[in-house]
């Protein structure tokens, strides 16, 4: 039902109209989904279930996050958010563009090109219009697999985050190596090859790392393991790289 309802939405509503409304329309929406059993970590609101998308994924009614946005939520709380001043944010999540700008970090900025997420700026991702060393914390959340020039991307976000500071970063994985191929450019191929029609390559776990590595970060691996049914809405296996500039 889910699903149909916000085609039908998105198909008569504008797209600026509905980024406005969105959080009005989500809370009606909760009152269907209100319960205990369930909590959301973005907006924290108790839940009778999460619902379940097509891909398998698990959205939270009221706030609509996903389980990779309550992932970096947790994170970022936890560890990453402490004592930063300035945070770029890549093609943010509407849930965690709206909780992260009502936390009111003054140097939050969100960035976005394809007119698709909520942005503050419009930067090209392997041309960053910003001075050497200006974040301490950037978050690129399923980007790199979208850019072709890849390892110029890296090298930016290398260039433009501070000394001490850190890059999160996440994409699709596979088991092997990373697999690319920029012959292959329809729609249709792409979704065939690379999961995604505007993806543009799948990477492996570590050829991401080592990509990230030769552009200069330390690199960890973090791998998180939940049981299937967990309270908060979490994957059951999830990869996020934890990128350091010394």
């Amino acid at each position: 039902m889910y699903n149909k309802l916000k085609q039908l939405v998105k198909r008569l509503l504008p797209k600026r109209f509905l980024f406005h409304y969105e959080g009005a329309f989500r809370f009606v929406f909760y009152q269907f989904y209100r319960g205990s059993q369930y909590q959301c970590v973005v907006c924290e609101k108790g839940l009778r279930q999460f619902i379940r998308l097509q891909n398998d994924d698990q959205l939270c009614p009221n706030c609509g996050s996903i389980s990779r946005n309550r992932r970096l939520w947790s994170m970022l709380t936890a560890e990453f958010l402490k004592g930063r001043k300035s945070i770029l944010d890549f093609s943010p999540s509407r849930s965690l563009y709206r909780t992260l700008k009502s936390k009111h970090i003054p140097g939050y900025i969100s960035t976005d090109l394809s007119g698709d997420f909520i942005a503050d700026r419009a930067y090209d991702i392997t041309q960053i219009d910003a001075p050497n060393e200006t974040f301490d914390l950037i978050l690129c959340y399923h980007v790199l697999e979208h850019v072709e020039k890849d390892r110029q991307a890296m090298k930016e976000l290398y260039r433009v985050l501070q000394h001490g500071g850190v890059c999160l970063i996440q994409t699709p994985f596979q088991a092997g190596a990373t697999y690319e191929d920029f012959s292959i450019t329809s729609e249709e191929e792409r979704l065939k090859h690379f999961g995604q029609k505007d993806h543009v390559r799948i990477y492996s776990v570590e050829g991401l790392k080592e990509r990230l590595s030769q552009a200069g970060f330390e690199v960890e691996i973090r791998l998180y393991k939940e049981k299937e049914d967990n309270v908060y809405g979490y994957s059951g296996e999830e990869v996020v790289l934890g990128c350091l500039k010394k």
